[in-house]
């Protein structure tokens, strides 16, 4: 099977039917495709960076204005100059070259095709019988379009694997963000708000070679721990990382896949792989990805990761800005959108209403604990105020941080003796707080956007809601967790203590004072 031409990535069209289409596809007028069905959330994730990787190194917009133009209405060109990468993207086939797989693997460990998953039970967990949750077997074959979603995402999500199977270019289990149009809106456009001008990804040659895909050559192995650096290959490689050596083994295998369902005569049961491939090190930068800087630049930039309670307001700031209390930043296609396509949507009359979709796995080392995706608002923020903007927002998180801290405290003291012997897991009163504040910091995000020039500081309504709104929801929280839930002791003399010092804390907390002085300092 070849990726270029032959109709594979599930897709559902305007009509609701569900097809499987070939990339060149994505364009076609008649009855449009609207989205892609994968058939796991991670597959999803993976194929939209299919698509939106091989229009940036294939069909990339010499600028904004061509990028507008294509907007509504894409070059037919599109299926010719993805034929002329076709070569790179044959799936399968003994001693040629193959897609996202090693050049050239006479040998290596033969493993199960469910081994692509990431979640799969590794070696060690079934000799230890320890597969209890995520079984062993689940998988046993693949058709040809599962097996290469499987294998991309792999590529790209590659967490550690043992000694010498390398992690991506992103690290193991990067968080990746895209941007999406919030109403009824073809493929193609979801794709192509992700395409950044050509500029930003000029190729070292004009033609299919292993600077862009290495899968095209010999493995750059990396036995000695020989690293692969941005400047040793060409800026579109980073699309096309391929850190793990797999060949997936051919033969003809007739049944039903155990992922999609759908009958085949090709399906795929086993891959071999081999250790020590390509060594991803020095500052990689992914453009659909956020990181956290080091201000005094002494540590490489760290792909942001999914993490345990999943991804929420929180969160926001540094993925559609940048949180300058610990340096997070968000991804370069979402930082092109604020300051330059926003404004070309704008100048187009291209009336769109803009998300952000932000999903990964939430890794531990080479356990998959959990996928976790959101969808949070995209915010246009004239230049001249975002200064303003930004740091409003970060004192809002700031202090909604600092009161889940006296809020956990509590609780704790309410519930022990002795709170500070006890350790254990508390991310439930995480988990219920950002829950319960969630809609509030959106209330007043969307009141601050519209009204961030009206004022010298916060707006006094958004400064006063937010203190009592957040202290309200402190009291109700730790009114269920401590009230309504096991006590050791329902010691009441504790318990009120420790209502009393979460009130006297509240109150005292500095960055919740900041915003009651806000209205003080907008009368001034």
């Amino acid at each position: 099977m070849n990726l270029i031409e032959d109709p594979w990535i599930p897709v559902v069209r305007k009509n609701g039917e569900r097809v499987k289409i070939a990339p060149w596809q994505i364009a076609e007028a008649d009855n449009p495709v609207v989205d892609i069905a994968a058939f796991r959330p991670d597959f999803q994730g993976a194929l939209y960076q299919f698509l939106t990787g091989l229009l940036q190194t294939v069909f990339a917009p010499e600028d904004e204005e061509i990028w507008a133009e294509q907007w509504q209405s894409p070059d037919p060109i599109l299926k010719q100059a993805l034929a002329k990468f076709s070569p790179a993207f044959e799936l399968s086939g003994e001693n040629t070259v193959a897609f996202c797989q090693d050049f050239d693997l006479p040998d290596g460990e033969p493993k199960p095709i469910a081994n692509l998953l990431i979640e799969a039970p590794g070696g060690k967990t079934i000799k230890d019988n320890l597969d209890h949750f995520i079984k062993r077997g689940k998988a046993e074959c693949m058709c040809e379009s599962c097996a290469a979603s499987a294998l991309f995402t792999l590529q790209l999500n590659a967490p550690a694997g043992g000694q010498g199977h390398r992690v991506g270019i992103r690290g193991g289990g990067p968080l990746t963000s895209f941007v999406l149009p919030a109403g009824s809106n073809t493929l193609w456009q979801k794709l192509w708000l992700n395409v950044l001008p050509e500029e930003h990804f000029v190729p070292k040659a004009d033609s299919i070679n292993a600077q862009i895909f290495p899968w095209m050559a010999a493995t750059r192995l990396s036995t000695k721990g020989t690293p692969t650096l941005p400047d040793d290959v060409d800026a579109l490689h980073v699309f096309w990382g391929n850190p793990r050596r797999i060949r997936l083994e051919s033969g003809v295998h007739i049944g039903h896949c155990a992922l999609c369902g759908e009958q085949g005569n090709q399906l795929i049961t086993h891959f071999r792989t081999k250790n020590f491939g390509i060594n991803y090190d020095g500052p990689w930068l992914h453009p659909y990805t956020p990181y956290r800087f080091d201000p005094k630049n002494k540590e490489l930039p760290l792909s942001l990761k999914g993490q345990q309670g999943g991804l929420g307001y929180r969160h926001w700031l540094a993925l559609n800005w940048n949180d300058t209390t610990n340096g997070d930043a968000c991804a370069k296609i979402i930082n092109h959108i604020n300051q330059e396509r926003l404004d070309t949507l704008e100048q187009n009359n291209i009336d769109v209403q803009l998300q952000l979709w932000c999903f990964g796995f939430d890794m531990d080392n080479m356990k998959a604990r959990c996928w976790y995706e959101s969808q949070l608002p995209i915010l246009h923020i004239p230049e001249h105020s975002r200064e303003k903007f930004i740091n409003t927002v970060s004192e809002l998180l700031a202090s909604a941080r600092d009161a889940l801290n006296e809020l956990r405290a509590q609780i704790k003291g309410a519930w022990f003796s002795r709170p500070n012997d006890i350790t254990g897991d508390t991310s439930m009163i995480d988990s219920s707080y950002w829950k319960a504040t969630d809609p509030l910091f959106y209330q007043q995000l969307a009141v601050l956007a519209k009204q961030v020039d009206n004022h010298r500081t916060c707006p006094p309504e958004i400064a006063e809601a937010w203190v009592k709104n957040i202290r309200r929801i402190c009291y109700d929280i730790f009114d269920t967790w401590v009230l309504e839930a096991y006590v050791e002791d329902h010691n009441m003399k504790r318990i009120t203590q420790a209502r009393r010092f979460l009130d006297v804390k509240l109150n005292k907390l500095k960055s919740l004072k900041y915003f009651e002085n806000y209205a003080t300092a907008e009368s001034l």
